[in-house]
């Protein structure tokens, strides 16, 4: 059978820092920039701008940059070093609120799709670590854990494999990061983006979804993704079914996908506590 679908993961790259993101996606991150030269009081800007968590989609190429320390701020002389205090503490209350209760987390199941699918590979611990090391530092979002597992009809993946790779926490953009998502699915080697995205609104909940195509040894293979995510939990579902794996993308049934992705959401999506 055909190799899985190449992971989309659940972060891009985010620009440096000071920088205003053009989007969720753009450059492998370059080199640390410096901080800039501290102005006298009040042009004092203590606080970097923040960037957002970047979403679902292709590991960077380097860690991102570190979160800014208090000490280095405290150097400044005089009255000027209890005005950046106040700030700094003004601005990290900023930055704390907003963010939703943890409420829910994602598991993995033995048993997806009603018990049709069974779990193969439990990935969490080397790609979903991936994901959590990734988006540490993100200012959007907190308590961050990365789940990846992989699933196939009757544990048999000689009939198919489905990806599930996520994460929960706590984030405030979650429409940008299911956007991010759809964009990162694509951006794999050898991918490429066949139907563009499509939203569905079911049973309360938005779920994203695409075609993309994937070359493997000369063959082009049809790999339908879709993609939620809210306040606490975030994934991409994409699936090689063996029988479909040479289907025209465009006649792929992306809303009966998505469908079956609100039913697997359901299911690894419990609780905490």
């Amino acid at each position: 059978m055909p190799p899985p679908p190449q992971n989309p993961g659940p972060y891009g790259q985010q620009p440096p820092y000071g920088q205003q993101p053009p989007g969720p996606y753009g450059s492998p991150y370059p080199p640390q920039q410096p901080y800039p030269q501290q102005q006298p009081y009040p042009a004092q800007q203590p606080y970097p701008q923040q960037q957002p968590y970047p979403g679902w989609g292709v590991p960077p190429m380097a860690p991102p940059p570190k979160k800014r320390r208090v000490g280095l701020v405290l150097g400044i002389v005089g009255g000027v070093v209890a005005a950046v205090v106040v700030l700094l503490i003004v601005l990290g209350m900023v930055a704390e609120s907003g963010f939703p209760a943890a409420e829910h987390k994602l598991t993995l199941p033995g048993k997806l799709l009603d018990g049709t699918y069974a779990l193969v590979d439990d990935l969490s611990g080397s790609e979903g670590k991936k994901i959590s090391e990734e988006a540490d530092g993100a200012w959007d979002a907190k308590d961050i854990h990365g789940v990846v597992g992989t699933y196939s009809p009757g544990g048999d993946e000689a009939k198919g494999t489905l990806v599930v790779s996520g994460m929960y926490g706590r984030f405030k953009n979650a429409e940008e990061a299911r956007k991010n998502m759809m964009k990162g699915a694509g951006e794999g080697d050898s991918a490429t983006i066949a139907v563009p995205p499509k939203e569905f609104e079911l049973d309360g909940v938005t779920i994203s979804c695409e075609v993309m195509t994937e070359e493997h040894l000369g063959t082009k293979i049809t790999v339908p993704v879709c993609a939620w995510a809210d306040g606490n939990t975030g994934a991409t579902v994409a699936e090689v079914a063996t029988a479909a794996m040479d289907q025209d993308p465009s006649d792929v049934d992306l809303e009966a996908f998505a469908r079956k992705t609100l039913t697997i959401r359901s299911e690894m999506r419990r609780p905490i506590g």
